[in-house]
């Protein structure tokens, strides 16, 4: 008899697990990745992606997504993302994101040299336009007391955009 609650109850939180996962990617609207050449993302590529929205209702949340390898040398990332809407208003943020722990392990999912980011860029967001939303990512890294960004940051295999739609 104890055998049979204790099936009973993996049966269930399995159960459990799986309806999470399937409602997670239930939600998921948007999801693309473009990848960088030889891992080195130069500071003059601009990564763009195109949304278009025709739900003017819903609220979303807005990921920058990426992938960096072991070459990948800092603890943290600076990024500029802007939105430019149907209407040509833009939007332009400077963001800071951790790419490691205080002890040096990188942050991210993934069993291998590569760790899958998942940055959170915006919450709540409606897109109360129809048409296409122009998003834009760069790299606006620099080492400490330079001026001047760098060149190329290596390290970031894949640069992409996530969009969830909100219950």
């Amino acid at each position: 008899m104890k055998k049979i609650g204790i099936g009973c109850i993996k049966l269930f939180l399995v159960c459990i697990v799986m309806n999470y996962t399937m409602s997670c990617t239930n939600n998921l609207i948007y999801n693309q990745y473009q990848p960088i050449e030889s891992s080195e993302w130069h500071k003059d590529s601009i990564i763009n992606f195109t949304v278009n929205s025709v739900d003017t209702i819903a609220k979303n949340n807005l990921y920058v997504t990426l992938r960096n390898n072991k070459d990948y040398e800092f603890s943290n990332l600076f990024l500029i993302v802007g939105i430019k809407f149907p209407n040509n208003y833009q939007i332009v943020d400077t963001l800071e994101y951790e790419m490691t722990s205080p002890e040096g392990r990188y942050l991210g999912t993934g069993m291998t040299d590569i760790k899958e980011n998942k940055l959170e860029y915006k919450t709540n967001v409606t897109f109360s336009l129809v048409g296409d939303y122009d998003i834009s990512v760069q790299q606006a890294m620099r080492k400490t007391r330079d001026i001047e960004g760098l060149t190329a940051l290596d390290g970031i295999t894949d640069v992409g955009l996530q969009i969830e739609k909100l219950n």
